[in-house]
């Protein structure tokens, strides 16, 4: 049964009376639930039911209802991970300073909850109605981390770090005025989003305008994947090469910089099963055998891509995930979305075809006093630094 929880009178007052409703199952939800997730898929029961079903392992999820009386006015996602359950925290850097990062985690921030999507990037955190007071939905938001953190240290698992992300530049003063003052701000790695151009009205017009150095690393991605064929993958296809499919995935995950999750086995077949065509699944094939894939997910107007996968050796030689960044870009065009989210990782290479960073903030705040005193600090060991350069491909800028 979802618990009920009102207003905590240790926070200021808020500008609206708004209380909230703790859910574990989406089959508790409200009915209005969908109208208020109706701008952004990543919010809606149809994709919490994969989180659901087939959330990493080391993963839980609430979803979080916020009311004005018996209104529902907001809708919210939280995900508690616990970090000790990781096979690895990705195996690609190997160094003092990551020994360092991975003892912290360990020791002071294996348990963390977030407000928010931790496998996704950008503002999939929460929705509110036209006309809700968005500073107290975000006080309650509040309260509602302090809920599920009590609830879980009743459980046995203490909550080291509360973490409510990724929102934009201009969405930080709404979090400011709401109180979040004993939180640290933080900066991660940018969301690497490609606006589609108004004159871009065929994949060609796209690559046109790329300035003769990139047009020349496109045509030699292109030559380089020839006998490489591209399939899309249905239910049954996603089925018949589940293995495969995880295999290649796990391969590119486990060699990442770094890891909070790794997705569970079924979990590509459960979003073709709730999303059905709002889910897209393109496989690679290399004489019959599948060596890598890529998946999109329709959000409206933008196109979101999601998890993929690919044979190092066959990546290498084909260019292979070069051209999976043009097959999204020429799908995106050639079904008139608005635009493409191509999220964090690999940002020199996005940002050479075309895309551009647009910087994320987050906030956190420690259990330990001590240790959210000096987050700032702390936070540099937990956050990879990357250098990258950031491309400018186009003939023209926007």
């Amino acid at each position: 049964m979802p618990e009920i929880l009102h207003l905590n009178p240790q926070f200021p007052t808020l500008e609206k009376d708004y209380s909230f409703i703790l859910y574990d199952k989406v089959s508790d939800l409200p009915q209005a639930w969908d109208a208020l997730a109706i701008s952004n898929i990543f919010l809606s029961t149809r994709y919490l039911s994969v989180l659901e079903i087939s959330a990493p392992t080391n993963m839980r999820c609430h979803f979080i209802g916020l009311f004005e009386k018996e209104e529902l006015v907001g809708i919210a996602l939280s995900q508690f991970l616990d970090l000790n359950l990781l096979e690895s925290f990705g195996e690609r850097d190997r160094c003092i300073k990551t020994s360092v990062r991975n003892f912290i985690f360990k020791r002071f921030s294996s348990h963390v909850l977030f407000i928010g999507n931790n496998m996704l990037t950008g503002q999939n955190a929460f929705a509110i109605k036209d006309g809700t007071d968005c500073t107290s939905a975000i006080k309650t938001l509040r309260k509602a981390s302090v809920s599920l953190t009590e609830s879980f240290q009743k459980s046995g698992k203490k909550v080291h770090l509360v973490t409510f992300k990724d929102f934009e530049a201009a969405e930080i003063s709404k979090f400011k005025k709401a109180g979040y003052s004993d939180y640290f701000k933080f900066s991660t790695q940018p969301n690497m989003v490609l606006g589609i151009r108004s004159g871009w009205m065929t994949f060609d017009d796209y690559v046109s305008d790329l300035l003769k150095k990139y047009r020349d690393q496109f045509k030699r991605a292109r030559k380089k994947s020839e006998g490489l064929e591209k399939r899309k993958m249905h239910l049954e296809d996603i089925v018949k090469y589940e293995n495969t499919i995880y295999d290649l995935y796990h391969h590119v995950a486990k060699n990442a910089p770094f890891n909070t999750f790794f997705l569970a086995e079924n979990h590509f077949r459960t979003l073709k099963e709730k999303l059905r065509d709002d889910f897209l699944f393109y496989g690679y094939f290399d004489d019959g055998k599948l060596v890598g894939f890529n998946t999109l997910i329709k959000n409206g107007c933008v196109l979101d891509t999601y998890f993929l996968g690919y044979d190092e050796s066959v990546q290498r030689e084909k260019m292979l995930y070069l051209n999976m960044l043009y097959d999204m870009i020429a799908y995106c065009i050639n079904k008139g979305f608005k635009k493409i989210v191509f999220a964090r990782t690999a940002l020199e290479i996005k940002s050479s075809v075309g895309a551009e960073p647009v910087e994320m903030f987050g906030f956190m705040k420690h259990r330990n006093t001590l240790v959210n005193k000096k987050l700032d600090h702390v936070f540099d060991y937990l956050e990879p630094k990357i250098e990258w350069q950031q491309r400018h491909p186009f003939k023209e800028a926007l």
